[in-house]
């Protein structure tokens, strides 16, 4: 199969790629820049110059391909074309500029899943793409049939999910791919390192209140199996969770934090947490429990690596972090 990926350059791309490759998928990745391209070419995947704003770049790429999958996200005002830092910085005042610059990132996110599956619309042809399970409701165990909710810390990209959704009632095999705010392995370059940034540059390591709410989590290479495991043979219209672990406490994750840099854990106030953790701290405070019971049935997917704290204790999280 010609897969199609963007984001295949990065932390859960990379992984993803390895695993198509070797199991005989042939994989081109878009990629904005000639080092980026360079790199996909070492690692043998074809190249697509492009970017995530140039819609039409990305229906051409969609259109030749038997697949997509759809890593990619705007994480910086960079990313975005000149018209869409204008809104961002010049359409109203400096405080209101996170949430112009989200309004932006989301809305370019929904108009490349509409390229792409305008491009491969009528075809039965797979199309995924990666959501967070922060997007779901906060405070309580979700599952596949879950809908994202407007109250959680990631409602924002979370509604871009209705968007891939509707392609799979367009001809298009769509699926949603929904992570845990912790995809962990070495690499990782996501929430727990910068968490342990943050506890290196305090002196301490924090979690809000009792710090009994829980975040689930999974291995990148069980992320990449499940990748193409729904590739290969996902039904039009699912949802799967890449749950691997459905909740450790977030005490817990922050108590390995503090022994291993030699600092004290301690609890955190609401305000002293949004202090601490600035714009991490509805991260950090939310029970994100996930189950993943119908993901395995109907992929027969049995995750396989190590665990996050067993993977903290081993890897190179605390070497590299911050």
């Amino acid at each position: 199969m010609r897969v199609f990926v963007t984001g295949a350059n990065g932390f859960i791309g990379r992984a993803v790629v390895r695993e198509l490759l070797d199991a005989g998928h042939t994989v081109t990745g878009l990629a904005r820049s000639a080092e980026t391209a360079r790199s996909l070419v070492a690692a043998g995947v074809d190249v697509h110059l492009g970017a995530l704003t140039d819609t039409a770049s990305l229906a051409a790429a969609a259109s030749k391909a038997d697949g997509v999958i759809h890593l990619a996200f705007i994480h910086g005002p960079r990313q975005l074309d000149w018209r869409q830092r204008l809104r961002v910085f010049g359409a109203g005042l400096p405080s209101g500029i996170v949430a112009r610059f989200v309004t932006e990132m989301t809305r370019a996110d929904r108009a490349a899943i509409d390229a792409m599956g305008d491009a491969l619309k009528g075809s039965g042809r797979p199309f995924i793409a990666a959501f967070g399970t922060m997007g779901l409701a906060p405070d309580g165990r979700t599952t596949e049939a879950d809908l994202p909710d407007p109250r959680s810390p990631g409602a924002a990209r979370a509604a871009t999910e209705a968007t891939l959704h509707s392609w799979a009632d367009r001809g298009v095999r769509a699926m949603i791919m929904r992570l845990p705010p912790s995809v962990h392995g070495d690499g990782d370059k996501g929430l727990v390192p910068q968490i342990i940034g943050i506890a290196r540059k305090a002196g301490a390591s924090g979690y809000v209140g009792d710090g009994r709410n829980r975040w689930c989590a999974v291995h990148r290479d069980d992320v990449a199996a499940l990748f193409r495991a729904a590739l290969e043979r996902g039904d039009a219209g699912a949802r799967y969770h890449a749950v691997a672990e459905v909740g450790i406490p977030f005490s817990e994750i922050a108590g390995l934090i503090g022994r291993k840099l030699g600092v004290p854990a301690q609890s955190l106030t609401e305000r002293a947490a949004q202090k601490r953790f600035g714009w991490l701290a509805p991260f950090c405070g939310v029970d994100n429990p996930a189950t993943s019971e119908t993901t395995r049935r109907a992929l027969a997917w049995a995750p396989t690596r190590v665990g996050l704290l067993a993977d903290m204790e081993v890897g190179t999280y605390l070497t590299n972090a911050g």
